[in-house]
Parts: structure tokens; sequence; C-alpha cells
């Protein structure tokens, strides 16, 4: 079902519905967890589905910029600062600590599924980008909560296997895994192993 025929919900609308599924992007810097999100999220978008996601930084950020309103309102003292428009809406809130991504789902409880970038030590399914020229080994190899690994080189982990290139047939493995409500038939792509 393409989304708008959906009833558009905010994300934190209450609902009987239980939670989404959440899926951590994992590896290294530089192995291309931003690009696979990217296409994931077309290609699960393209399912019908609604998908919300969570970037997790480590370091700190700032979604606002000096001189506008709502940095204002920030630097006087809010606690909290909600930009709304008639189309989108963002909040900016102080926290006193780093939030796992499971506590933040209730946040995104009308979506069909969340993917969270980062996050490579939670407990929760994830999915590995791994890339040789990072320099660097594996981050979740062995982890028993690893779903699948996107590389391009041949590796066996003991679990599914796709090409960079392969979101789509990514994005049927997990509607396949978690039993997503597709809006529109799904055909299985052949992974790598």
């Amino acid at each position: 079902m393409p989304l708008e025929d959906k009833k558009v919900l905010p994300t934190w609308a209450p609902t009987d519905r239980p939670l989404p599924p959440l899926v951590c992007i994992v590896g290294y810097s530089g192995a291309g967890k931003t690009t696979l999100m990217v296409n994931l999220i077309a290609s699960l978008t393209r399912c019908g589905l609604r998908v919300g996601t969570i970037k997790h930084d480590a370091h700190g950020f700032q979604m606002d910029h000096p001189g506008k309103d709502s940095f204002r309102h920030k630097a006087a003292g809010a606690a909290t600062s909600i930009i709304s428009s008639p189309h989108q809406l963002a909040m900016v809130t102080d926290v006193d600590h780093d939030h796992a991504p499971q506590d933040l789902l209730p946040m995104l409880g009308t979506m069909d599924i969340v993917l969270a970038e980062g996050f490579k030590r939670a407990p929760l399914p994830k999915i590995e980008v791994f890339r040789v020229e990072t320099g660097k080994g594996p981050a979740c190899q062995g982890d028993p909560h690893l779903l699948a690994v996107v590389s391009d080189a041949p590796v066996d982990w003991g679990v599914r296997r796709f090409a960079a290139a392969e979101a789509d047939a990514l994005a049927d493995y997990l509607i396949s895994y978690f039993r997503l409500p597709v809006g529109k038939v799904v055909s299985f792509q052949k992974s790598i192993n």
C-alpha cells in the first residue's frame, strides 16, 4: 500500500499495536553504513512500509544553527524545543544519558520497521557492513544477534551475506524475517550465500 494510502500518524501517536522491529546497521567508519541505510530505506518504502531511523552519535551533535529562532530558544535555556511546519517537525531535547535504541523505539511506534545506524554493542538484531578496504576487522562476527553481513568480500560468518549493491534483496530478507506487512508482492532475490 503506498504511503499516501496509509493514515499518517505522528510517530509518537498512541497505538495498540506492538512496537516495530528494530535492526541496527553496524560497522566501522568508512564501511558504508549510511549508504546501505539510504538504499535499504528506499527499498523498504517502495514496498509500502513506513521506515523510522535512529542515528547514533557518540560525540554529540548540533541540529540547529546560530541565529535561528529555535537555536535561540535552546540557548536561552529551553530544555526542549520543537520546530513544527505543515509537513515536518523536529524536537531537540536535553538528556542526561546516552539512550539505547530500544529506549527510543516507543517514539517510533507507528513505523513498520526501525533501522538504527550504529549501536554495534547493543543486544539487538544487527546487520554488519564489512569492507576489507577499511583496514579493520569485523565488528560483530560471531555476535548471536547478527542477522546478516553486507560485504563484497567472500566472507563466511555463518549468516546470510549480501553484496553492497543488493539492498533490495536485503529488504526482502528483512520483510520475510520479521513478517512485515508489505503493500505489494515482493519477490525474493538470491543472496550470495
